[in-house]
């Protein structure tokens, strides 16, 4: 059926060519042009010896199979591919699960230390402001301000103007910045 697609197709093109030579253009109804070719199709097929329509056919054969090549090596690329994303989308949705249990590791440990941090706040609050001095002033920098932004406001002022004037002024900075 292929081959003879492929040979109408040579017909028409010679068709076209001695009908553009002809002086006199005749124009055809759908039938009419459809018998015609017919009948051309004949005529070729009796001009054209038996050696050339055999090669014509494996040609076409040949070409049939490596087309037939191609469409299983796209469904197998296909396939592939749907195999690919299936397993991408399967990293995706474990990458997002360790992504989550992550972040509540985080969480829980900055709860965490919050808690410790409003423990120590607490403890504070009941200390003789000398007492909670002395202690602020030995402790990390960050954690003695955060401290202090929890403290009551006058308690603070208190604890500064007992602490070690340099102690207190790198405190009051952080403290001052902090609070921006």
């Amino acid at each position: 059926m292929k081959s003879l697609f492929f040979i109408v197709i040579v017909i028409l093109s010679s068709f076209k060519i001695s009908s553009a030579n002809e002086k006199n253009t005749k124009t055809y109804t759908q039938e009419e042009f459809r018998a015609a070719v017919e009948k051309e199709v004949e005529r070729q097929m009796k001009q054209n010896n038996r050696s050339q329509l055999i090669d014509l056919s494996k040609e076409l054969m040949r070409k049939e199979e490596e087309i037939k090549l191609k469409e299983l090596q796209v469904v197998k690329l296909e396939e592939e591919m749907r195999l690919n994303q299936t397993g991408l989308q399967k990293r995706v949705l474990e990458f997002q699960q360790q992504q989550k249990s992550f972040l509540s590791c985080i969480d829980t440990l900055d709860r965490e230390r919050n808690q410790r941090i409003q423990h120590i706040v607490d403890s504070v609050s009941g200390m003789r402001p000398q007492n909670a001095a002395d202690v602020l002033s030995v402790q990390e920098a960050d954690i003695s301000v955060q401290i202090l932004g929890l403290l009551d406001p006058e308690k603070v002022s208190k604890i500064f103007n007992l602490m070690d004037k340099e102690v207190s002024a790198r405190l009051q900075k952080q403290y001052l910045s902090m609070k921006k």
